[in-house]
Formats: C-alpha cells, sequence, structure tokens
C-alpha cells in the first residue's frame, strides 16, 4: 500500500513530536510536548495501512477502534475522529499524553514490524486538543433514565471512566472524591509540563456533561462509608480508590527532615501549587542537591521537577541498570535531556542528617545484576564494600505505593489481600460484597492510566449488567 504521494507507508518515517528545548523547559512548568500541527497529523494518519485484522485494537485497554478514527484524520475529518474516538474513551487528551501506546496499541502495529509504529497516541491527542479549540465537542445522545443509582468513589482514570460509561447507558451516577478537585492520580501525582490541568479539567467537565455529578471533599470512610451509601438508596458502589499509600525502603535516617515520599512530593507541587510560589504559599523545601530513588514513571515525574524547583543537581538511584528501568522511554530521555544524573546499578542504605534534623548524605552501596527474578529482571545484588556516600539535602523515594486502607478498613465483609489489594473478579470487577464494585490500583497494584480506564469499562459493562438483572 501506498500514501497519497505514491510512497510506500513502511518507507515514511514517523512524524516527530514538536518539543520544548531541554534547555528552556527544565527551567518551567509549560507543557513539554507541543503536539501536531494539522499537516502533521494528516502525514502520520497517512502511514496507517488499515489492517483487516486490526491487532492495534487488541492492544487497546479500552477498545478504541484505532483505524477508524485515523482514517477520519487522514481525510481531514477531525469532527469525526473525535466521535469515534469518543465512542469508547471519555478521556482522549489525557490518554494520547500519558499512556504508554509503545507497550500496548503500537507495540501491536503491523507497520512496526518493518517500520516505527504509526504514532497512534500523538494523534488521539492532536484529535482532542483540535476538538476543544474548535469548539465543535458534541455529547452522544443518552437512554432514557433507569431509575438506578451508582455510587463511584474516587474520580481517578477508573471511576471517571465507569461513571461516564454508566451515564452513557442511562445510570444516575454520583462520584465521590476525597479532594478539593477531581481526577485522582492525575491532579496530584502528574506534573503539569507532562499533564496539564487544565486539559485534566476540561475531561472532567466532559464527565460531568454526560450527566454525573462529581461531590469533592467526601472522604468514603469518614464522610460516609460503602454501607451507608447503600443504606442510602444506591443500587452499586464501585470502588476505584487507587494506590495512595507510599513505600519506603525502611533504612536509617527516612524520619529526617527533607525526605519525602513521591506522593507528598507531588501532591504539594501539583495540586498544592507550590511550584507557583510566592501565588501559593505551599511549603516544599527545595533542594540544592536532590536524589530520588526509584526507576519508574514517577521517579522521572519527581527528578523533572526537583529541577524544575531549582534543584543544581538530581540524582536518580536505581539499583539496576537504565535497561531495566520500568519508566518509559520517552520520559527517560526528557529526563536526562533536561540534566538528571543516573545512579545506576546503586542502591540507598542509610541517610545522614546534621545536627538540626535535616538530611545532608545519602549512603549507597553499588549493586551488580544477578539471576532473573520474578519480575523476569535479573535481580540486583550488593557489591561487598562499595559503600559511599552522595551529599544531597533533599531524598524522595519513589519506590512504589500500595493500596488506599480506608474504604477496605471500613466496609465490613470486604475482602482484600494480604498486600490490602481489594479481591474483585478481573473480568467484572465483582467483589465479595453483592453490589459493590472495585477496579484499577486499588485491585491490582499500581499501574498505568489506560489498564485503570480499562478496569473501569468492565466494571461498567457488569454493573450496568447487575442493575438491569434486578
Amino acid at each position: 500500500m501506498s500514501a497519497g504521494d505514491g510512497k510506500p507507508r513502511e518507507k515514511i518515517s514517523r512524524e516527530p513530536m514538536p518539543r520544548q528545548d531541554p534547555d528552556v523547559r527544565r527551567h518551567n512548568f509549560d507543557e513539554v510536548a507541543l503536539g501536531y500541527s494539522e499537516e502533521q497529523a494528516v502525514r502520520e494518519a497517512g502511514r496507517c495501512l488499515r489492517c483487516k485484522k486490526r491487532p492495534c485494537v487488541s492492544g487497546c485497554p479500552v477498545e478504541i477502534e484505532i483505524p477508524a478514527f485515523i482514517y477520519h484524520v487522514a481525510e481531514r475529518r477531525f469532527d469525526l475522529a473525535a466521535a469515534k474516538l469518543k465512542e469508547k474513551n471519555s478521556l482522549p487528551a489525557i490518554c494520547g499524553r500519558v499512556c504508554p501506546q509503545e507497550d500496548q496499541c503500537e507495540k501491536m502495529c503491523v507497520l512496526g514490524v518493518k517500520s516505527e509504529p504509526v504514532a497512534i497516541g500523538r494523534l488521539e491527542r492532536f484529535v482532542a486538543d483540535f476538538e476543544s479549540k474548535a469548539g465543535t465537542m458534541a455529547l452522544p445522545s443518552r437512554p432514557a433514565p433507569t431509575g438506578r443509582k451508582v455510587g463511584v468513589v474516587g474520580s481517578g482514570p477508573a471511576g471517571l471512566t465507569l461513571a461516564g460509561d454508566l451515564a452513557k447507558m442511562g445510570h444516575d451516577v454520583t462520584i465521590f472524591e476525597a479532594l478539593h478537585k477531581a481526577g485522582g492520580v492525575l491532579v496530584y501525582g502528574i506534573p503539569e509540563f507532562r499533564l496539564p490541568k487544565e486539559i485534566v479539567k476540561r475531561e472532567v467537565e466532559y464527565i460531568e456533561q454526560l450527566g454525573v455529578k462529581v461531590v469533592v471533599n467526601f472522604v468514603v470512610g469518614k464522610t460516609r462509608t460503602v454501607d451507608d451509601l447503600l443504606a442510602e438508596g444506591f443500587d452499586a458502589i464501585f470502588i476505584g480508590t487507587g494506590a495512595g499509600l507510599p513505600y519506603f525502603m525502611n533504612i536509617p535516617g527516612e524520619n529526617l527532615n527533607g525526605v519525602y515520599s513521591a506522593n507528598e512530593f507531588l501532591t504539594r507541587s501539583n495540586l498544592m501549587k507550590a511550584y507557583l510560589f510566592p501565588k501559593y504559599d505551599t511549603p516544599i523545601k527545595i533542594g540544592r542537591r536532590v536524589a530520588v530513588v526509584g526507576g519508574g514513571n514517577v521517579a522521572m515525574d519527581s527528578a523533572r521537577t526537583a529541577m524544575r524547583l531549582g534543584a543544581e543537581e538530581v540524582y536518580c538511584i536505581y539499583r539496576r541498570s537504565r535497561a531495566e528501568m520500568p519508566a518509559r522511554q520517552e520520559e527517560a530521555e526528557n529526563a536526562l535531556e533536561e540534566g538528571m544524573i543516573l545512579r545506576e546499578l546503586t542502591s540507598p542504605i542509610g541517610i545522614a542528617g546534621n545536627d538540626k534534623g535535616w538530611v545532608r548524605e545519602i549512603r549507597c552501596i553499588r549493586m551488580e545484576l544477578g539471576e532473573p527474578d520474578a519480575s523476569g529482571r535479573r535481580r540486583p545484588v550488593p557489591v561487598e564494600g562499595s559503600e559511599a556516600g552522595t551529599e544531597v539535602d533533599v531524598v524522595v523515594m519513589a519506590i512504589g505505593q500500595g493500596p488506599n486502607p480506608l474504604v477496605p478498613a471500613t466496609t465490613q465483609g470486604l475482602k482484600t489481600t494480604k498486600w490490602g489489594n481489594i479481591i474483585a473478579d478481573e473480568a467484572t470487577g465483582e467483589t465479595s460484597l453483592p453490589g459493590v464494585f472495585a477496579g484499577g490500583d486499588i485491585v491490582t497494584g499500581a499501574a498505568t492510566v489506560i489498564l485503570e480506564m480499562g478496569a473501569g469499562r468492565k466494571a461498567a459493562r457488569a454493573i450496568d449488567a447487575y442493575l438491569r438483572r434486578g
């Protein structure tokens, strides 16, 4: 097959994403990726082979009809492309920015066998942004109300997706959010330079326009329990409270001033807007030298945030090599371009403080890779006698997080694993309690935004079937 200029599609180079210069962007919180122009989007869409078997769709957790929306882009029918996207995805502007397409839909792209895969995520972002700028957003038709009420605990990706789907099925849906803004990890965890909060606000407003009610400052487990909500007239409850419990290494010195969990560090900067000081007087320690422990996306977000807050040197301390880092390649590359110093094959063994109780040094030991562990990655093994210290004044622990324990602890009869995750059916989200469903990080542990959305979509179908059975 060939594109409009007669050139075989596999010979056409993938359209690069325009970005801010690294030396400029490390000093601001503006979005790094600038998005495609119309011409770039049309050229990239023209690379799609429009396969009959559509393997890219099988790689999408929310089942977007990818070749169909891309075809509309290639034909410059951007409004139709947006409508096709939103048949399956109520948060396209978010997914187009933060989902790991390279490990999902783009990984399945046939074009990627001989060339680079179609930039599906970038096209999704373009379509969503174009629709917003053009002001052409159209709401889908909704069926007659079913009279059934669904309560959604948490407004993260799983909860928002489920709420939108159920609203389009005719159900009365209310989201209960503990924080003062809706969006969950999208607002407190992901920095402005990767996902502008105005984008999240726009997507939440779309969910509300579908008929979903959003109640903030409502802590389920404190303000009301799940049992209270069921007793007050809700026919089903979905729990999507995420993984908000930070993990630490339990090494000496973790209680010193200047040691943050990544959750706290990013929440202070993102949700509480510490980066806009003095307009927002949110306290945050801005270190001259910062150590971020971990190698995932959260670690990259923390390191890049620290640089933008004014740190002169930011070290990423990771116990394996860069090849094993779980962060998206794009995010790791961005961080390194911006000046992050990677200390690979290194693991902290202690943090030392000064006489006032503030961090002054992080002590680490060198590691070498041994046999693979349960994750399939080679297990890091300490090298005896290789301990050394690095002078720092802030340490951010970004080694993962566990399930939020509040709702399970206040819901009698709700079964959990030994780690505190809610036990739920993978295909339906059904829990041990009738009418109570769960999905996303509270079930699986910390995962990606798109996998959380996929869990929300599955649970929405199951709740709809449950409600219609009476």
